[in-house]
């Protein structure tokens, strides 16, 4: 559980670290304007996207501690030529699109192993919880490292993680038997009813990612201090210790369905407050929660998708499932920034939320306790 706990927080690191990532290294350090920062993160999530949908199909069939050794080795070794290399935007496209792949290949092997464990909603609900605390540790520490040490390194710390995390699954990754019933599933096609499922993760997954990178730049444009900007994303980190194990205690007394459309109502409300609402108070509550309505729908989704699929091919998908959306949405918000300002950019994300919620309702239509 170590090795999947530490593997899950490395490979989501993009998910927690973008506002420092983002904002505060490539935009306020390496002085790159929205679209610029928006396109390197787009390229590492586009990596990881492309090794989850190479790799995914095939799980079950790959030796995956091999591989999840590999990919956080990867991983760690493209952050680290970040961190003594040069600022060169060639050089960064092509070692942050590399540190996707290798990150995308080892969440593939973990998320796989977890959806064929006993309890994949409790496990999932576990490693969200350490995500939690993990955040906590990336968005306080970040903008102090950068301010001290320069974005150089912010590189360095990412690639220790990923090397802790390739250490870690080296020494303790689980093996997992495949039974013969996941044999049997892992030749049958996904239903319609799955393939619904990761678009709407995938739409979610833009929504979110097109606003989260920018949400630092929010308050340092509307002229909140840097201390007061660095106390609230910090606060993300301990917000998001509250929706998982929420998510895990409702598990067999909640519908998925009515879970995940309350997740996401929850967070196009959160997202008004932050664009549309002036003033500090309403800033600051509402980035503090911006992660937890996603952190919550994942969970349920993450349980629902191993129950419907025993191979554990889609939720070995869900690197690619949360990435395809993530890829596009720090250029798309960047974008949308440059063009329609910070509340154009609000009313986007709740537009793509809704499609999002129109798929996951057709995916949880008729689905009983016993699918």
């Amino acid at each position: 559980m170590a090795a999947l706990m530490v593997g899950h927080c490395a490979g989501m690191l993009d998910l927690v670290g973008l506002p420092v990532w983002v904002g505060a290294c490539l935009v306020g350090f390496f002085q790159l304007d929205p679209q610029q920062a928006g396109l390197l993160a787009t390229l590492f999530l586009l990596g990881e996207v492309v090794s989850s949908l190479v790799l995914a199909p095939r799980f079950g069939a790959l030796p995956a501690r091999l591989l999840a050794v590999a990919g956080y080795g990867v991983a760690g070794a493209a952050f680290l030529a970040l961190a003594l290399g040069g600022a060169e935007y060639p050089v960064m496209a092509a070692l942050h699109f590399i540190g996707g792949l290798g990150a995308g290949c080892a969440l593939t092997m973990v998320h796989g192993t977890m959806g064929r464990s006993a309890r994949p909603h409790r496990l999932f609900a576990c490693a969200g919880l350490t995500l939690g605390c993990f955040a906590i540790a990336v968005l306080g520490s970040g903008k102090a490292i950068i301010a001290d040490s320069g974005g150089h390194a912010l590189f360095l710390v990412f690639a220790g993680i990923m090397a802790g995390a390739a250490l870690l699954c080296a020494l303790a990754f689980p093996q997992l038997p495949l039974r013969a019933a996941d044999q049997q599933a892992a030749r049958a096609p996904l239903s319609p009813r799955i393939w619904f499922g990761m678009a709407g993760m995938g739409v979610f997954c833009l929504a979110q990612s097109m606003i989260f990178p920018f949400v630092e730049r929010i308050g340092a444009e509307r002229g909140y201090s840097a201390a007061m900007v660095a106390a609230v994303l910090m606060a993300i980190g301990f917000a998001n210790l509250v929706p998982t194990p929420i998510a895990a205690a409702l598990e067999r007394k909640v519908r998925a369905e009515l879970a995940i459309l309350a997740g996401i109502a929850v967070h196009a409300a959160i997202i008004l407050v932050i664009t549309q609402v002036p003033g500090v108070q309403a800033y600051a509550a509402g980035v503090a929660m911006i992660a937890t309505p996603l952190l919550f729908v994942h969970t349920f989704l993450f349980g629902l998708l191993a129950r419907l699929d025993p191979s554990g091919r889609a939720v070995a998908a869900t690197p690619a499932m949360v990435m395809i959306g993530s890829t596009v949405g720090p250029l798309l918000g960047g974008t949308l920034v440059l063009t329609v300002g910070y509340r154009g950019l609000g009313i986007g994300v709740v537009l793509f939320g809704m499609i999002a919620a129109a798929c996951f309702y057709r995916m949880t239509r008729g689905v009983t306790a016993h699918d």
